[in-house]
């Protein structure tokens, strides 16, 4: 989880970059309120987005905004619905319910980005009981990204004890994805990564897995609309390693 908030007096708008995770954004202001730009559809408040969600913006006028970040082997548990997100955007309250609006208010009261975590946490963990992934499949998952998208489905399948066919099948139905474009994602996740933290396209490529350079701005592209070069001035991914640290800190 990561707190948010705007502190420029105007509108500010950024664009998404797709993520190996279910993003969920809380809308905790008072006036003007998250606005989200998908498919050429403004709308406003709180909102989940599931893996590929497109070209999505997402942007407002002063506010807070809590943003939960969910592995969709969690997000099955946590919403039972990480498959049928896959490549949208819908509101929060269409796959939480009136629970959504109690979910704002609670945090919109807390007297600290402290203790919206903690009511956060407690909220994910009291709704932890959602359709639950098959271990062969959170395994799958858990390697995919471990190894960043550099892994064969045929090896998967040999590490569960499962066929090629089925390890394909059974990770489409309860994650949304096969198996081959959750490690796309996931490889081209490290490579935005890297872009935003300044290295060149060409180690970037080597880094990454990838054949050559016109094989990362290929995938680049297909993934944002963008070029390397914008990917790697990104605001969305400038702020990861603020927002998102990868070692513990307070």
């Amino acid at each position: 989880m990561a707190g948010f908030r705007q502190r420029v007096a105007g509108p500010v708008e950024i664009a998404m970059v797709a993520h190996p995770s279910v993003t969920l954004l809380v809308d905790l202001s008072e006036g003007g309120g998250v606005v989200r730009d998908a498919g050429g559809r403004r709308e406003r408040g709180s909102f989940a987005a599931g893996l590929l969600p497109g070209r999505v913006r997402t942007g407002g006028r002063g506010g807070e905004c809590l943003q939960i970040r969910l592995s969709p082997v969690a997000a099955a548990a946590v919403l039972g619905a990480s498959a049928e997100l896959t490549g949208g955007v819908v509101a929060l309250d269409e796959v939480w319910g009136r629970d959504a609006g109690q979910l704002e208010e609670r945090l919109r009261t807390a007297s600290s980005w402290d203790e919206r975590f903690a009511v956060a946490a407690d909220v994910l963990g009291r709704r932890a009981g959602g359709r639950p992934v098959e271990p062969e499949v959170a395994h799958a998952w858990r390697r995919t990204v471990t190894a960043r998208g550099r892994v064969r489905v045929e090896g998967l399948a040999e590490e569960v004890g499962w066929s090629r066919k089925r390890l394909w099948s059974r990770f489409r139905v309860q994650l949304g994805v096969t198996p081959k474009k959750a490690a796309r994602l996931v490889r081209f996740d490290h490579a935005a990564h890297l872009l935003a933290a300044g290295h060149a396209a060409a180690s970037v490529a080597a880094r990454s897995g990838y054949a050559d350079q016109s094989h990362l701005h290929r995938e680049v592209m297909a993934m944002t609309g963008a070029t390397p070069a914008a990917v790697a001035a990104a605001p969305w991914l400038a702020i990861d390693d603020v927002a998102w640290p990868a070692a513990p800190r307070t």
